[in-house]
């Protein structure tokens, strides 16, 4: 879906352009040494934007020295207090996430407004379904995806009366289903891009699952123009997750996919330690392509047809294979220097 194209620093997101993929610090924005380190490992390993949270005015203050050393927007991010939105727009912050709701007065809203409107920075309206107003829980009877939609556009109008439009727009939940629901109702109501998540998805394993539903669904629809995989974990997990969501969706092209099958009674290799250690060789390999790994020569030639190259495991050695078709035997020691050289030919 076609949405109103947005600058944030020095990317642009919305009309079309590639969705971006976004994550957040977990360091205390004060520490500037830790916070810009973690920026530059995650910018490094795909992170398109970072946000950072802003608790007090020290944390808006150290905004201007973690500017100066990375290359990628970075979105403050607000609860409460009006003021430590104004202050993180002065020390530079290229976005701000705000939930008007929870910032106070008209006449507050009013001072944020007008001070990222001086900078011509965007303002991210943001709702989960942790934080609707009491009017709108008493109007559905509790948490509804046609809750969230209602507060976020009476927020975004609350915005818009006050002469701003650079506006992006994220609802979220922990309810999957009720984030597809919401996403999709409100992509028929508004034109401003839609940052796209599912909050408080969870763990690792949990949390990649509940993300790639959710936003895989949603994606899949044309719905979105930045997202971020939230999980309870190392923030570079996040990164990882979102690039595989959008490869897997065909929305991105970067890096080498690996594929591997599961393991059987076949198996007569250490496949799984195998498929870990290829995952790891190609991650720094700027190549767009498939790269097999199966555990057996039974099935394996043709399991990897769809791949630019390829191994089959078998007894103490293995098939290097590219496009199906068998190159030579291996040694089992030499199949990851094997495997990396006919990439590297690719």
């Amino acid at each position: 879906m076609k949405t109103k194209v947005i600058s944030i620093g020095n990317k642009v997101i919305g009309g079309g352009n590639p969705i971006l993929i976004q994550s957040m610090t977990n360091t205390k924005t004060q520490d500037v040494k830790a916070t810009i380190a973690q920026i530059q490992n995650l910018s490094k390993a795909g992170c398109d934007i970072i946000r950072c949270a802003v608790p007090d005015i020290e944390a808006a203050k150290a905004l201007s020295e973690i500017k100066k050393q990375i290359d990628i927007p970075l979105v403050a991010d607000i609860h409460f207090d009006y003021k430590l939105a104004i202050a993180a727009i002065e020390h530079g912050a290229d976005k701000i996430r705000i939930n008007p709701g929870n910032i106070g007065s008209l006449d507050k809203v009013r001072a944020v407004v007008e001070a990222a409107k001086e900078r011509d920075i965007p303002i991210r309206v943001g709702v989960n379904s942790g934080s609707l107003e009491k009017p709108i829980l008493e109007k559905y009877h509790g948490v509804t995806a046609e809750g969230l939609v209602e507060s976020a556009l009476e927020q975004v109008r609350m915005i818009e009366e006050l002469g701003y439009e650079n506006l992006v727009i994220s609802i979220k939940s922990s309810n999957v289903m009720m984030c597809v629901s919401a996403h999709e109702q409100i992509a028929r109501q508004t034109q401003y891009p839609l940052h796209v998540g599912i909050t408080e998805a969870g763990t690792l394993l949990a949390g990649n699952i509940k993300s790639a539903v959710g936003l895989g669904i949603i994606l899949h629809q044309g719905i979105g123009d930045t997202i971020r995989v939230s999980l309870t974990g190392d923030p570079l997990e996040e990164v990882k997750s979102a690039q595989l969501i959008l490869k897997t969706l065909g929305l991105r092209e970067s890096g080498i996919e690996v594929v591997s099958c599961p393991t059987c009674g076949r198996t007569q290799i250490d496949l799984i330690g195998l498929a870990n250690q290829v995952e790891d060789m190609v991650k720094d390999i700027p190549k767009n392509l498939k790269v097999a790994v199966m555990g057996c020569v039974v099935n394996g030639p043709g399991e990897a047809k769809e791949a630019d190259i390829g191994i089959a495991g078998g007894k103490g050695e293995g098939l290097l294979i590219r496009k199906g078709e068998i190159l030579r035997k291996v040694p089992e020691d030499q199949l990851l220097t094997a495997l990396r050289e006919e990439i590297m030919k690719l």
